[in-house]
């Protein structure tokens, strides 16, 4: 089974069009418009990609977003964000640590939406409400029982978000954890890939310094591994680097 991605980096995403994607002025079927979003997010390549395309996307796409954020929450730990449209978007998900989850949060590892209509009365909105982000629309991207990635619209009206918009979003987001899923194995294939030829240039090298068989210089690099507790691809990389630079 496919590790969970890691997206420990974070991006500044501008809002920009995309121009074969139809706008959101109602004069569109969906299934178009999910059909070009999902053209631009299989395209995106990798996880960070992908990422930085769903939240320019979910603003086109979801009826009411002015903002979207992608933030990653495990447990026992507050959330950090890892995309974001604005400057906006970034201080409302905040930095680890630095600023208060809002209300939603908790629910999203039992229910897959979750809706803020107005900042300025529900309880633990005081944040977003002083940054003029009056309603939210959250929908979960992946949950396990120790990580929890969101994908979080916001809009500057109260009741933006209706049960049109979470329909919408949550077939939005089926799109973006498909298309995150399928950029994480080429991802890991493409490691893995790297990783067997490393150490297959870390082997023969060890073969021809101390003369010995391709068995012996692999047992050789598993046990200085397991011996110097360092992952074997690391390793293999210091023997090639050593190498070319005696």
């Amino acid at each position: 089974m496919a590790a969970r991605p890691c997206m420990p980096k974070r991006f500044v995403v501008p809002a920009s069009d995309f121009p074969d994607l139809p706008g959101s002025s109602g004069d569109f079927e969906l299934a178009e418009a999910l059909t070009a979003a999902a053209r631009q997010l299989h395209a995106s390549g990798t996880p960070d990609s992908t990422i930085r395309t769903a939240v320019r996307l979910a603003v086109r796409i979801l009826p009411g977003a002015d903002h979207a954020g992608i933030s990653v929450r495990e447990r026992g730990d507050r959330r950090r964000a890892v995309a974001w449209t604005d400057e906006v978007v970034r201080k409302a998900e905040g930095p680890a640590g630095q600023s208060d989850e809002p209300p939603y949060w908790d629910h999203l590892w039992q229910t897959p939406v979750v809706r803020l209509a107005d900042s300025e009365t529900e309880g633990g909105g005081g944040l977003l409400a002083d940054l003029g982000l009056r309603s939210a629309l959250a929908l979960r991207l992946r949950a396990d029982k120790r990580r929890l990635t969101v994908l979080t619209l916001y809009a500057r009206e109260p009741r933006a978000f209706d049960e049109t918009a979470a329909r919408i979003g949550r077939l939005f987001t089926a799109h973006v954890s498909l298309a995150l899923e399928s950029a994480t194995v080429r991802e890991q294939l493409t490691e893995a890939m790297r990783t067997r030829d490393l150490i297959g240039q870390a082997t023969g090298i060890l073969m021809e310094r101390l003369d010995i068989d391709a068995a012996e210089a692999f047992d050789s690099l598993v046990r200085a591994s397991q011996r110097e507790n360092v992952k074997l691809r690391d390793l293999a990389r210091r023997v090639v680097d050593s190498n070319r630079s005696g």
